[in-house]
């Protein structure tokens, strides 16, 4: 499995086959090129970039889509390539066998709408890997190597932590971290390398981990 982190919340898996999650508004636009399929955690544009992957179904009509049904209301020109997932469903994607787990986005602020998320454990036969979208839902299951999320509206540091810590992952990796300049990564960055109990690295868009 080679894992490349694109910028802010967007992976790109190859191996099986092309699998990319959240592909947002960040994210650079050839992280879609090839794709054989893509697995989309919520709605935000940060994580879904609906224009680019309209096109990128144009150009390749076996491109799949997986996501929740409350994402997928927002890709209905392009309804032939997709695929409803629910929490607790499991499935092959570009190859791959995926779980989905939570259900629902980290709650912001009580006056703040929630929105459907699905965390996705990918496993390829010989390793898996977390993609949590925007929560703190862990999977059932042992994790050799997690994304996790380090800044957001939704966040604390002492979250990003916590996770990790409960999840106890072989290696971990700093996701959801376009939002903060590089003085603000190297003070959250500093915490997690130090009291995570686990291989914690922040990686820069277009590093390939393999």
């Amino acid at each position: 499995m080679r894992v490349t982190k694109f910028t802010h919340s967007c992976l790109r898996v190859e191996g099986a086959g092309v699998l990319v999650v959240d592909p947002g508004e960040f994210s650079e636009e050839s992280v879609l090129d090839g794709a054989d399929a893509l697995l989309i955690t919520h709605e935000h544009f940060d994580h879904l970039d609906v224009p680019a992957v309209t096109a990128a179904v144009a150009r390749r009509p076996d491109l799949r889509i997986f996501a929740h049904p409350a994402v997928l209301k927002l890709l209905t020109e392009v309804d032939q390539a997709t695929t409803a997932v629910e929490p607790g469903d499991e499935f092959e994607a570009a190859g791959y066998r995926v779980r989905a787990f939570g259900g629902q986005h980290a709650i912001i602020h009580p006056y703040v709408p929630v929105f459907a998320n699905l965390g996705f454990l990918i496993d390829d036969g010989a390793t898996n890997l977390y993609h949590p979208g925007d929560s703190f839902v862990a999977p059932d299951t042992a994790v050799e190597t997690l994304f996790v999320p380090l800044n957001a509206p939704w966040a604390t540091i002492a979250e990003s932590l916590e996770f990790v810590r409960g999840i106890r992952p072989d290696r971990a990796f700093a996701l959801h971290d376009g939002l903060v300049n590089e003085r603000g990564l190297a003070v959250y960055g500093k915490h997690l390398e130090s009291f995570s109990e686990t291989r914690f690295t922040r990686v820069t868009p277009g590093s390939v981990l393999d």
